[in-house]
């Protein structure tokens, strides 16, 4: 029961059963106490034989496609047998194996070992314009009545007609109808004409014709072809017979059949099967012959022939449908996959795949693309690299520029602060008598024991919801210490600072057991003098005192941890952490008491105001003031919570869910919406209580600005004011401004001009000579130079080149674009029982002139499985890229494989080295797309299965099946079980069906019962 239930296994799941039979297997027990000399690596063996152990010994035996005592065993050349290996053309040996190819022409059939005729008019007309006839191992072109072939042997040129006054051309010509030439015809220099053969043709003696030789299309012959002076000569290989069409070879069961009479009432199926083709049935009559599914019965009721199933309805395929002996495959278009009916065709969701793109991936029909965040370029076709903005012409900054990842930053000088646009240095403007620039206001009062606390947030408030029970709300803006001014006030035009010495700075954290983390409005009445205006009754800030920033965290969690912690399981600690900056004014210092003592006052006040605070938030009474509303930090639960019907602060309720404010608008406490931002603010975050002022603000704009350059009034291109705001001047001449809302314009550089004013980028400037794609043009020298390794640039006329996105280079200078931008890294994961090695780039093109070596080395007793899905590698290059795979460094070790060309048929097979040294070099000439290759290891007592299965040409032969070794997540699946077995149990009968095509599994199931039957 314990086998058969195994082999019932294989049959639901291909050959993850051989990797459950070990599983299961391992867990017996071994009742002989002898020395396993293959698993203490004891033996001679040689490395292509198996190791079997006996008892008090072992013995050795050489693998399948070797010969020898074990000891020594050398590869069995298939393919000096007087047959050929059972190849009907060329036979390829190969270590410990053979492969059957075909001439031009012709195909490789299911048995690995016939070839087929291609059919060359099937796709694309074969090339021909008009004509397509195909044969044996060739095809022509012909041409309709009234024109003649060109020399290209493809296209048809139009006889020429009769000359108007009737006469014709002295003497012939090619382009007479009656020329006759067979082939190619050539005008001669002295007039007259001369003929050509197409090559594999020789003109015969009488200059005209041409005669077949075997050097094209094997003569017409489907097998052999012999040259005689007649011409070629057919005839077949073994086991075929030649057809009386003197080409076509064919079993010779067929040919008896096709030659038996017709029927006699004294014929038997005993005789000669009846003279039948395939089924032979005795009645009364005669013999009845019938055919296999696939084929139909001839009129001489004996011959079967194929059915070309893909003639009706196209075989019920939903792309491509190709006709077999007794049968036919549906296959689908590149970036669709076979599903398990085997005719339809479905999309292949290449964004499930591990590594499919660095950021974002978007499925499409048949393809799928990548994109990257905001300040990332594409490269490579999947990944993504940060922008060195500041190589474009300096990010556009007036002083310096400074890259980061996904963004970059303006700089600007001692003394200077930066600009609301981010980008120019101004001046800061010191505030006048009477005005202060805005901060946040902290003000607190006492009405008996009740202290009441409220936060009034002038500006430059940012709401952020972490989580349902966790929130921060700051209120104006620090200052940072390292920063330059430029984020002192970088939203207003017109406002101002102060000399300000360093801020005093303090931290606070409180508790509320049994509260609730909730930013909520406030709720009317709740509680008495809840519904008055805070900061009534003595309520005015200390005196020379204001904060100017305030982050207020609230963070809500169950019962705190440790010993000490004795709050019921089901109550909530509230925890509020504050933090506060209070300025001191410089200006305020006095010979009683210069800036160290308005230091300690200012430190002293700050405490007594946290004093206050402690005690608002426990009472509840401590609000926040943000665009004319006011919010309750946190609420005490009450014993039965409330129905939350509402999304909260930020957030508003579209289609039954909760979806945080959009940029451009903000949420209004009072309505519990979100509302768009009025004119003259923006917002360019989400989820926020207020907008922001625009620059310059009048009040006008569009509603809903979503960032500062949606705001009304700003310079247009081409011209710049003192403020980046209307009213506007346009650039002077030699000078030009690609940006909205600046405060100057860039010169051309080099004295050069413009043809006009209010010039909006380097375009416009007259320059000398134009530059192309690859090239910038150098103002010093007024010529155009190559942009250097490393860098690129895509347009016509500009004055840089943009470095390449992260680490990335180009191979050569001169760049045109980011794809020549390549990550010269090797790719790929090393693990001990699975993983896979990359080209460099991939599945971009791998850079020039790289090496990479990989090591696979895998645990004991553990043998190494390749499947080589694709890969490419440029033809043309003489062997210049080279993927080689081999027991070590040395090039005199044992190879395992070796190629410098490009296959886009997937390939299988086993290590000869229980270690692998894997080694890819590229020259500097042509690149390509380069490889993707997976690994497993797997338990060496699955050799013999393994070795059987990849070295199977069924394998290989169905577009399905090859397919199948290029599903990324399928290998993954099957190399998960051959490295794990236990992880068998993780798949089911059902999903195996569903992952794998029928044919697939009958070829698999069949020899792993093989395998298994000696264990019955």
């Amino acid at each position: 029961m314990y086998m058969h239930a195994l082999i019932r296994a294989s049959l639901g799941f291909v050959g993850f059963c051989l990797v459950a039979f070990v599983q299961q297997s391992a867990s017996g027990s071994k009742t002989t106490q002898d020395v396993d000399e293959c698993a203490e690596a004891l033996d001679n063996c040689s490395i292509d034989a198996i190791c079997q152990n006996t008892l008090k010994s072992y013995k050795c035996i050489c693998k399948s496609g070797y010969k020898g005592d074990g000891k020594h065993c050398e590869d069995v050349d298939e393919c000096a047998t007087e047959y050929n290996g059972g190849c009907v053309h060329e036979c390829i040996n190969i270590p410990g194996n053979y492969r059957c190819t075909c001439y031009d022409g012709f195909r490789l059939a299911h048995d690995g070992h016939n070839c087929l005729d291609v059919d060359e008019c099937s796709e694309g007309n074969g090339g021909c314009q008009q004509i397509c006839v195909n044969m044996m191992g060739s095809y022509e072109c012909r041409c309709r009545e009234g024109f003649l072939l060109s020399d290209n042997q493809h296209t048809c040129i139009q006889r020429p007609k009769v000359q108007p006054d009737g006469t014709k051309n002295e003497g012939p010509t090619c382009m007479d109808k009656n020329h006759g030439c067979a082939h190619i015809c050539r005008e001669t220099q002295k007039g007259g004409i001369s003929c050509e053969c197409r090559p594999g043709f020789q003109l015969t003696r009488n200059m005209k014709d041409c005669k077949l030789t075997c050097n094209y299309g094997n003569g017409g012959c489907q097998h052999i072809c012999e040259e005689t002076d007649q011409g070629p000569k057919c005839s077949c290989h073994m086991k075929f017979v030649l057809h009386s069409d003197g080409k076509t070879c064919v079993g010779e069961r067929s040919v008896q059949s096709q030659a038996a009479p017709q029927l006699f009432p004294n014929e038997t199926c005993a005789v000669n099967n009846g003279g039948c083709d395939s089924t032979c049935h005795d009645s009364v009559t005669g013999v009845r012959c019938s055919c296999p599914v696939g084929f139909t019965l001839q009129p001489d009721r004996k011959t079967c022939k194929d059915i070309d199933e893909c003639r009706l309805n196209n075989g019920g395929c939903d792309h491509v449908c190709r006709n077999t002996v007794g049968s036919f495959e549906c296959s689908c278009k590149k970036g669709y996959k076979l599903l398990t009916n085997e005719r339809t065709c479905q999309d292949i969701d290449e964004c499930s795949f591990d590594r499919a793109c660095d950021h974002f991936c978007v499925n499409s029909a048949g393809s799928f693309q990548c994109h990257c965040h905001k300040g990332y370029v594409l490269y490579g076709l999947a990944h993504c690299g940060d922008i060195d903005e500041c190589s474009i012409n300096r990010g556009g900054c007036k002083y310096g520029c400074v890259n980061t990842l996904g963004s970059y930053e303006c700089t600007c000088p001692p003394g200077y602060k930066l600009h609301w646009n981010k980008k120019d240095c101004i001046e800061p403007v010191k505030c006048p008598p009477g005005l202060v620039a805005p901060k946040a206001t902290l003000t607190c009062s006492k009405t008996g024991k009740k202290e009441s606390c409220s936060l009034t947030c002038a500006s430059k408030a940012h709401y952020l919801a972490e989580s349902d029970n966790s929130y921060s709300v700051s209120c104006g803006i620090p200052i940072l210490r390292g920063k330059s001014p430029t984020r002192l006030n970088s939203n207003s035009s017109q406002s101002c600072i102060e000399a300000l010495a360093p801020p005093v700075k303090q931290t606070a954290s409180f508790k509320i057991k049994n509260a609730k983390c909730h930013l909520h409005p406030k709720l009317p009445g709740r509680t008495e003098d809840r519904g008055r205006t805070l900061g009534q009754g003595g309520g005015q800030p200390c005196s020379n005192c204001l904060v100017t920033f305030v982050n207020l965290k609230c963070d809500s969690s169950k019962k705190a941890k440790g010993r000490r912690a004795r709050n019921p399981s089901n109550k909530e600690v509230t925890r509020i952490t504050l933090e506060l900056e209070a300025e001191v004014k410089p200006t305020d210092a006095t010979g009683s008491c210069n800036l160290s003592c308005l230091r300690q006052r200012m430190e002293k006040q700050v405490k007594t105001y946290i004093k206050a605070l402690k005690k608002s938030i426990n009472q509840e009474r401590f609000l926040i003031r943000v665009a004319g509303l006011e919010y309750e930090v946190a609420q005490k639960l009450p014993q039965a919570a409330p129905i939350q019907e509402n999304c909260g602060p930020g957030w508003e309720r579209d289609s039954g869910r909760c979806v945080r404010c959009l940029p451009g608008s903000y949420y209004h406490g009072e309505q519990e919406r979100c509302v768009q931002c009025p004119p003259g603010t923006f917002q360019e975050k989400e989820g926020q209580l207020a907008c922001d002022l625009c620059p310059g603000s009048d009040g006008h704009g569009p509603v809903g600005a979503r960032n500062i350059s949606s705001c009304a009034g700003q310079c247009p291109t081409g011209y710049y004011s003192s403020s980046g705001f209307k009213p506007c001047l346009p650039c002077p001449q030699g000078n030009y401004q690609p940006d909205l809302g600046r405060t100057l314009c860039f010169p051309c550089g080099g004295g050069l001009s413009t043809k006009r004013e209010g010039a909006s980028s380097f375009h416009d400037c007259e320059v000398k000579v134009d530059c192309s794609p690859g090239h910038y043009y150098n103002t010093t020298v007024h010529r155009c130079i190559r942009c250097p390794v490393g860098t690129y640039q895509t347009e016509f006329k500009q004055n840089y080149c943009i470095s390449c996105p992260g680490n990335t280079t180009t191979d050569f200078d001169g760049a045109t674009s980011v794809s020549q931008c390549k990550n010269r890294q090797c790719g790929g994961e090393m693990g001990e029982f699975m993983g896979y090695i990359e080209s460099p780039n991939y599945p971009g093109n791998y850079p020039a002139n790289v090496e990479c070596i990989w090591n696979i080395n895998p645990p004991s007793k553990r043998k190494i499985l390749i499947v080589v899905p694709e890969i490419f590698l440029p033809s043309e290059d003489e062997c210049g890229d080279v993927l080689v795979m081999r027991k070590n460094w040395s090039a005199t070790s044992i190879t395992t494989y070796e190629t410098c060309q490009t296959y886009e048929r997937p390939i299988a097979f086993t290590a000869r080295s229980r270690r692998l040294w894997i080694n890819f070099k590229s020259n500097e000439a042509n690149s390509a797309r380069g490889f993707q290759i997976p690994y497993v290891t797997y338990d060496e007592d699955y050799e013999q299965l393994v070795e059987d299965i990849v070295r199977d040409g069924r394998l290989y032969a169905s577009e399905n099946h090859q397919e199948i070794l290029k599903d990324k997540k399928l290998i993954k699946t099957l190399f998960d079980v051959l490295a794990h077995p236990h992880n068998y149990f993780k798949y089911t009968t059902r999903e195996s069906n569903e992952l794998l095509p029928r044919s697939f599994i009958r070829l698999i199931s069949s020899k792993v019962s093989a395998f298994l039957r000696p264990y019955k």
